[in-house]
């Protein structure tokens, strides 16, 4: 941004409070509070050390945890979970380095989220200091708003324009790097910028002089008051023509099939107002994507409403294309999506998923879609449920079926359970066999498919509910990114349970690679000893094989009682293979 001085003489008429013991950690951290955010999630560094000791003062939990991106995804969390702005403070260099990935997470998966990261002090950047990287490249590709703070007094305002652009329109991660000099008191980094000795010569001078300068400008204004209050967030809405378009549309159609993305658990909405409003339809539930797929060559009508027709939706061959197609999307990129080849909308709306949502059920009040058509798709569902029972009785070669495994703690779930997924082929399966309980019930990375997810976004949904049953479903590959944060879970008081298909092997890859190209390399893993870790961290971890396989009811309630009482638990499940999900691809 601009300097708010652009000559000495502005310079001069700001005061410089130079015996202020407060720093630009407080500022930071005043606006966070200002802002109802109550958790910072952060791995250590002394380039952000004032932030997190500004956020304790004020009451803003600090959580730190044993990998940046973890303290990335569990921020991403928080901001799906509690509709607020999830945050982030890692130090400079590799500390945001390692945040790379989770931070294109949330941007594909349209999470509200400021990382906050160091950096080398203003005057040093670009001269060698230590960790000092060019990192506002790195990120302005994915983030909706990057700045570098270059003056204390431009803290408080840089923030609130962050918190608000990450909220507005299609929402999205936002970066603001905190040169450290920036952030310390005033006598702190005079030390720093002072002379060792006197300096002699025309050249000293100059240099002393241009330091001085340069200091009373950094901090020039800095504790002048300032309006800490949220901006306003702009967000898209249908007009009422296209509402009403919709209206004539819903009320003709006799097979209508609803795809709602997590565009519509967004703010202002709440995601359980959304829910009611679908139920207008008569379909209740959302059904899962197989439903979908199979019932496309007979709907009339279909609302892909805050998703996408990417590869999820086979780029939008799967519909039918004599049907009517309602989409709604806050990104007008994402709305069209692959419209130029395989699908056509009739009616393409740039605007707020769950406000629409609501604001047709009330203009549809008393409509219901023909009975026939959900019980058919309710027939289809029994028809698949069976099948997946079967296939879960069947014997494997060796150790557990996943598929019983996943039916038995699905019938143990608590009805307030979280389920995190974080896997390939094992969670793969969890998704047509655990039934999440209601809205914001299920959470996965998204659309970018990330492995590691686990261990931060259980973090973010169990401070988020703390009554709640939190569920990791690893598959043991995945694992091995975020097992780390058991000791999180442990120091921090936030239990969770943590079940994992080990099949010692990423089965995901390994079965297309093995038929299509006849090895396995790099796919086998062993199976580890992965409770024993647990126990390590100051969890309590449990082996379980087909010797269990009667006790595993009582092993899940054990462990849920268990987790209850203050313990983290990882369930190290032996699974076998079964060709369940044979002909699925990970590409």
């Amino acid at each position: 941004g601009k300097p708010v001085c652009s000559s000495l003489k502005e310079i001069v008429c700001l005061n410089t409070e130079r015996q202020s013991p407060r720093h630009g950690g407080e500022s930071v951290a005043e606006v966070l509070r200002a802002h109802g955010i109550k958790f910072v999630f952060t791995l250590v560094g002394g380039h952000i050390s004032p932030i997190l000791v500004a956020c304790e003062k004020l009451g803003i939990r600090i959580v730190d945890t044993r990998h940046e991106a973890t303290a990335v995804f569990a921020a991403d969390a928080v901001a799906r979970l509690s509709g607020t702005v999830g945050v982030a403070a890692v130090t400079a260099g590799p500390g945001l380095t390692n945040t790379v990935t989770a931070v294109k997470n949330a941007q594909m998966a349209e999470s509200p989220l400021l990382l906050i990261g160091g950096a080398a002090a203003t005057l040093l950047q670009g001269r060698g200091a230590l960790q000092d990287i060019d990192q506002m490249s790195l990120f302005k590709p994915l983030c909706k708003f990057c700045a570098s703070v270059r003056t204390v007094r431009e803290i408080v305002p840089t923030v609130r324009k962050a918190l608000a652009v990450a909220q507005s329109g299609t929402p999205g991660p936002v970066f603001i790097e905190f040169p450290i000099d920036t952030l310390y008191p005033y006598h702190v980094v005079e030390k720093e910028f002072a002379p060792k000795n006197t300096p002699k010569g025309l050249m000293g001078k100059i240099i002393a002089w241009y330091l001085r300068n340069h200091l009373s400008n950094l901090f020039a204004g800095a504790w002048e008051t300032r309006d800490l209050s949220p901006l306003p967030v702009h967000i898209p809405h249908a007009t009422e023509d296209e509402v009403q378009r919709c209206v004539e549309l819903v009320s003709r159609a006799k097979k209508p099939v609803i795809l709602l993305g997590s565009q519509a658990t967004l703010p202002p909405t709440p995601a359980d107002d959304v829910s009611s409003g679908v139920a207008f339809s008569g379909l209740g539930k959302v059904w899962e994507l197989w439903v979908l797929r199979s019932s496309c060559s007979w709907m009339c009508l279909f609302w892909c409403i805050g998703t996408v027709c990417d590869f999820r939706l086979s780029y939008g061959r799967v519909l039918n294309r004599r049907s009517k197609i309602i989409a709604v999307n806050r990104d007008r990129s994402q709305l069209l999506k692959n419209s130029d080849m395989f699908w056509k909308p009739t009616v393409a709306i740039q605007g707020d998923a769950g406000s629409f949502l609501v604001r047709l059920s009330k203009a549809l009040k008393g409509h219901r879609c023909p009975e026939e058509w959900p019980r058919s798709l309710k027939e289809g569902d029994a028809v698949k449920e069976k099948a997946n029972r079967s296939k879960a009785d069947e014997k494997t070669e060796r150790h557990l079926n996943p598929l019983s495994v996943l039916h038995r703690v699905d019938e143990l779930l608590a009805e307030d359970s979280i389920i995190v997924a974080d896997g390939g082929d094992f969670v793969g399966s969890a998704a047509y066999i655990m039934r999440p309980r209601g809205p914001l019930r299920w959470l996965d990375p998204g659309a970018f498919g990330t492995l590691g997810v686990g261990g931060g976004f259980a973090l973010g949904a169990k401070l988020c509910r703390p009554e709640s049953e939190v569920w990791i479903v690893y598959g043991d590959g995945s694992l091995g990114y975020s097992v780390a944060e058991f000791d999180t879970f442990t120091r921090h008081k936030t239990p969770v349970i943590a079940l994992v298909g080990n099949d010692a092997c990423w089965s995901q890859i390994s079965r297309e690679q093995v038929p299509m190209l006849g090895s396995n390399v790099a796919c086998g893993l062993a199976f580890t000893d992965y409770h024993i870790v647990a126990d390590g961290y100051g969890g309590k971890g449990y082996l379980t094989g087909r010797e269990d396989e009667s006790q595993l009811d009582d092993i899940i309630k054990k462990a849920q009682k268990e987790c209850r009482e203050g313990k983290a638990i990882l369930l190290n499940v032996l699974i076998g293979k079964t060709n369940f999900r044979e002909g699925s691809i990970s590409v």
